[in-house]
Order: structure tokens, then sequence, then C-alpha cells
């Protein structure tokens, strides 16, 4: 580690997370060539560490998290433990007999900061009260809801039932079984519900019976498949004729029904246009598709691409990447985002066939990620959408097995050319304003649901976290952007300029509720190779280093970031909260407590899950006014802005910085 680096950064440089348990790159796998060595969930949870690295923490206690659910116990403690109370997920976990001695904390909070615990995961708090719903059996759950919804269970909060439910099923049941379950109860026939003495047997709901009888029944399974469409209307419409089966089938149930039951005929009608909706898309639509060029941030640079608005990427999506060998020739290969790992190497290897530089075919071949460290990463053949995961400034290599050792970052992600910035000549407004529209678009195309599947599911997601994966990305590009401009800059005047530039522009992200950008710039002022520059922060006035100070006590992780939530709590939408975080307080109340006690759901749990979902669509609830100014300068700068030349190496940041102010000044 360079000497010059900060005692807390030594410190947090040590630490490991809830979201970093395993994998990575460079891990032992990764070096040894191992399959699947930092891939997935794993992956995914360390480039979060990455992402922001003040935010490593561990709990200070260093005990057991208690379990929802004992063990112990022959039967489930009652739901919800603090109905009514408005407690946490950390509180709301430590509830009911058996859970064994300490409350559940947060990763980051002390034994002296626990006043604020009820607050810290809801970040200004959800609905009062838990969910009404005992734990019980998937299939069960679903049944409950059809009552609930039918008005004759928990008629009060409905709605917050059907959300959470909704929000969540994906965790604990499948959409296929959620589908197959809806259409058995609209084609009952028999009143009660099916196989009801078998569960009594088994001692799930000894005595429940449903509520609910003909007309009643058959509406409320309407009622919960048409909220079920709506809410994965984009991700089913991805899937073409596997989703349309089940509106269809619906339909032709329902329209038997239309003799018997008249008054289904406006549900009927909803139910043909929800089969039209996610119809499979005509043979134009999808010609037209591909034709966009649907760039990545690094992987492939299209200007005039990258000045239109952003769309959400779906697995479907045609790309193009660039795929390295160890000699640092490429090929370009055209390629569905979702793709598994070993299509694209069968890509390759159709490419490198026909190619004059490669006059023997190679053997077997496999995937690798290479990061500007020389961190490795070999991915698995069954691996898919491996373009979203990849960092700043990693790049694919296709190898043989022994090649492995070989590789070798490309020569312009380990050399450096020092020169003036073209920030310079930008208007820290302007900059600021690209920043966030840019940041908002992105912000935009994330599916709610995409939070639940990148912390809940990992790889095995039937939904791919595509959107949420460029979202970090882009804050830690934004990070190292802070870092390279300054770095790169050789005179001392122009440095403390970029210094003060660089705090206006986070400023105006502030004002205008870009909490993402924000702090990515305040933590990339706060590169260790960036404040060791110490005639550079000596010549900023005093004026912006009070106000930088005000920035890093906000981005000041203690507490359980209680400086950051107590802004956010203060502002009102549209805002674009530090995403980084949102996921860091998901995981925790996902491994803070069980999902499942056998085959019970925790549906306290998922009610918790829902309401932080919840939080992140109130962010959203209104549109953010955009700049739509077409002057070339705006071009310029907006153009700039969303393709960002960075250098992610610490190491050769840290070399960089030591040329400007060698350590003996």
């Amino acid at each position: 580690m360079p000497a010059g680096i900060k005692p807390l950064e030594k410190f947090l440089k040590k630490q490991t997370t809830a979201l970093t348990r395993a994998g990575g790159f460079g891990g032992p796998a990764d070096k040894a060539g191992g399959g699947g060595g930092g891939t997935g969930a794993s992956r995914r949870r360390a480039s979060l560490s990455r992402v922001v690295p003040f935010f490593r923490e561990t709990s200070p206690e260093g005990g057991q998290a208690r379990e929802v659910f004992s063990p112990d116990s022959e039967d489930p403690p009652p739901w919800p433990p603090g109905a009514g109370t408005g407690l946490s997920p950390a509180s709301s976990a430590t509830s009911g007999p058996g859970c064994g001695g300490g409350d559940v904390r947060s990763p980051s909070l002390s034994s002296d900061e626990q006043s604020s615990e009820a607050s810290l995961i809801t970040e200004g708090g959800g609905g009062g009260g838990g969910s009404p719903l005992n734990p019980d059996t998937p299939d069960n759950l679903t049944l409950t809801l059809l009552d609930s919804v039918g008005g004759k269970r928990y008629g009060h909060c409905t709605e917050t039932l059907l959300d959470d439910f909704m929000l969540t099923h994906p965790i604990f049941l499948t959409a296929d079984r959620l589908q197959q379950v809806l259409l058995q109860q609209f084609t009952l026939e028999t009143g009660g519900r099916e196989g009801e003495g078998q569960r009594e047997g088994e001692g799930h709901r000894e005595g429940w019976s449903s509520a609910l009888d003909g007309v009643e029944r058959k509406q409320a399974v309407l009622s919960v498949a048409f909220r079920y469409l709506d809410t994965y209307r984009e991700l089913l419409q991805e899937e073409g004729e596997r989703s349309n089966a089940f509106p269809k089938e619906l339909y032709l149930c329902a329209a038997q029904e239309l003799s018997r039951h008249p008054e289904l005929v406006e549900d009927v009608l909803k139910l043909q246009r929800w089969t039209e909706i996610l119809h499979c898309p005509s043979d134009e639509e999808k010609e037209s598709r591909k034709k966009q060029v649907r760039p990545l941030f690094r992987h492939f640079r299209r200007i005039d691409a990258c000045l239109q608005p952003r769309e959400a990427f779906r697995g479907s999506d045609e790309i193009f990447c660039r795929v390295y060998t160890p000699d640092h020739s490429y090929v370009t290969i055209r390629s569905r985002l979702s793709c598994r790992v070993g299509e694209i190497v069968a890509l390759v290897r159709e490419k490198l066939q026909y190619s004059e530089e490669q006059p023997v075919l190679p053997g077997t071949l496999i995937l690798v990620a290479v990061t500007s460290a020389g961190e490795k990463a070999v991915f698995r053949p069954s691996d898919e959408a491996v373009f979203t995961t990849l960092g700043v400034n990693t790049h694919l290599f296709a190898c043989e097995p022994s090649e492995l050792e070989s590789l070798l970052p490309l020569p312009e992600e380990i050399h450096w050319t020092p020169g003036d910035s073209k920030l310079h000549d930008m208007s820290a407004e302007e900059v600021a304003n690209q920043l966030v529209a840019f940041d908002w678009e992105l912000f935009s195309c994330v599916h709610e649901v995409e939070f639940v599947c990148y912390v809940f599911h990992g790889e095995q997601s039937r939904w791919r976290p595509l959107n949420l994966e460029l979202v970090l990305q882009r804050c830690s590009e934004v990070q190292h952007w802070v870092a390279t401009e300054i770095l790169q800059c050789q005179s001392l005047p122009k440095r403390i300029q970029l210094l003060r530039k660089f705090i206006k522009i986070a400023a105006l992200c502030k004002q205008q509720q870009d909490l993402l950008s924000f702090l990515a710039v305040v933590l990339g002022l706060d590169n260790p190779a960036v404040s060791r520059l110490r005639l550079t922060w000596e010549g900023l006035p005093g004026k912006f280093r009070k106000q930088f100070q005000l920035f890093e006590s906000i981005a000041d992780p203690s507490r359980n970031h209680k400086s950051y939530r107590d802004l956010i709590t203060t502002l009102r939408p549209p805002l674009i909260p530090f995403t980084p975080l949102l996921l860091k307080d998901l995981t925790f109340l996902h491994e803070s407590c069980k999902t499942f006690h056998g085959e019970l759901v925790n549906f306290e749990k998922m009610h918790k899950v829902a309401e932080m979902v919840r939080i992140i669509r109130r962010y959203r609830s209104t549109q953010l006014a955009m700049d739509t100014e077409t002057s070339p300068s705006h071009l310029q700068t907006k153009a700039y802005v969303r393709q960002l030349q960075v250098i992610d190496n610490q190491n050769l940041l840290f070399e960089m910085s030591c040329k400007l102010e060698p350590k003996d000044t």
C-alpha cells in the first residue's frame, strides 16, 4: 500500500463488509483459473464495495445476526412482532422468542450509536405497522392474498399487501408457479381451497378456509393477475411468447365463464388487451431494435449514439463489443446483451477462424475479464449478461487456459499522458447539468424489481439487473474521472482551479438533488492520490475548503451514514439517491434475518423489502425537468460527460500523484 495513504484508508482497506463475503477480481479462484471465480452475485457485491471505499465497514460487535424464527420452537412466532411501531428491519428482526442475545444492528452501528437505529434502514421510514400476514407456504400466501383482494380479509391494508406480494414474490415464489396457482384458483369449481385437509394435517393453517367462492374468487384472481402484469410489464414483454402464454390461457378461461358470469366482461376485454401488449413484437419492431446502437460505457464508442437519450437495456438488445486476444489484437462481435459466455466464445472462435492474423485455430477458449491493474476473473460458460458486470476499464479477453497467466492489460490502460483537461473550457454549471441529466436517465431506466433481484438472487435471477449494474458502473466512473482529471494536470495553478471547479460541480449536483454524482465527486476528491496533494489543497481558498469539509461530513459513514440519511429525508422528489447505499441497506436486511423457516416464508421480511422499494419509487414519482438546448458547446459538454476518459488503476493514480508532488515536498 502506498506510503502516503491516510490512516482512515489504511483501516478501511482491511475491513470486510456484508456486501463482500466472497469472490471478486483477483481472488484465489480467479488467479488459479477456477471456473467462475468472482462471477455472478459474489462479484456484484465485491464491485459494489469498490464503488465507494469509504463505505466499507464491519460490525464492531462481530456477533451473529439474530434470526426471525427460532429453530427450537415448534411454531413460528406471531407476526408482525411490532405491528404499528414503525420499527426498522433491524429492530423488527429481533422480536419473537428464541432469537438469541443482542440486537441485530446495521454493519456500521457501534455500541454507543443505537439511538437512531429505528430509522436507519428505511431512510425516513415507510408506512406505519408491519405486514398482517403470518409466515406460511408460498402457495398459501397466494391464497391469502386472494382472500384479501376479495374483500374478506385485511380489507384495511389490501393495497399494501398486494404491493408487498408483487414486489417480492420472485424471492419465494417463481412466476411460473404463481401463474399456475392463479389459473388453478380461477378454474376451481368447488368451494374452499384445494388440498385444505392435507395442509391442515401438516399443521400449516389448521382450521383456516377460504372465504371466497364463485365469481368473487374469479374477480380476485383477475385483480391479482392484472397487478402482476402491470408490475412486470416491461420485463414480460422482453420474454415474448413465454410471458404471453399466461394472459392468453387466463383470457380463454375467463371468456368461457362469461355466459355464467356476465359481470366479468370488462375483465375479459382487459385480458384481451394484455395479450396484445405482451405479444411478441413484429419483425419490423425487432429489426428496428437491432439497428439501434446500444453502447455500453467503455466497450464500444459512438459519439452520435451517446448523445441519444438512454433507454432501458433489454437482454435481447444487440451490442457490439471488442474481445481481445493475448497479443492485444481483437475481434469485434455482435451479441445479445444477455447471451451466455459459451455463445460469446463461439462467436470469437468463428471470427478467429477467418482471421489472417490467426493462421492456427486455437484450442479450448475461455473468456476472462482483465482489469487495468492486471487482475483477472474467469467466466463460466453458463454465465450470462457479463457485459454490464465489467468494471470501468475492464476488458474481455479470449485465450486458452495455458495463456491465462500471460494476460496483460491494454497498453493504454497502463500508461498515461499528461496534459490540460477539456474541463478548463467548460462551465461548472453546464457540466453539473449534464451529470444530473445523464444520472436521471440511467436511474429512470432501472426497473424497481432490479433492486430486489440484485440482492436476493444474483446470477440465479430470472431477470438480470442490467440497468442497475450500469448505474453502479457510472458511480465508479465519476469517482475515477475526478481523480484522473486532477492528476493529469501538471500545472499547480490549473490543478487548484480544477479543485475549485469540482467542488462547485458537487455543490450544483447537491442543489439539483443528484446525490449519486454529488457523493461520487466528493469521494473522488477524497481519493488518497488526490488528498495527498498538499500544495494543491493549500492553494484552495478558505471558502472552498470549508464547503468541501461540509461535503465530507455528508459522506461520513459513521452512525450508519446518519448525515447522508438526515439530508435525504429533507429532499422531495425528483431526486437521485446514492444507489450503492440503497443496495447496502437491502443486503443488510436480507442477511439479518431468514427468508424461510422450513417451508414457511417470513412475509414480514418481504414487507420490509417492499417498503424500501416503495422509497425508491417515491424518489422517481416526479419527472425531472430536462434541458433541451442544442448549441455546439452544449453538445460538446454532453458528449464529454457521457463518455468520460478515466484511469481506474489506483497504483497508477498514486504514481501520477507522487510525480506531481513528491513525498519529500
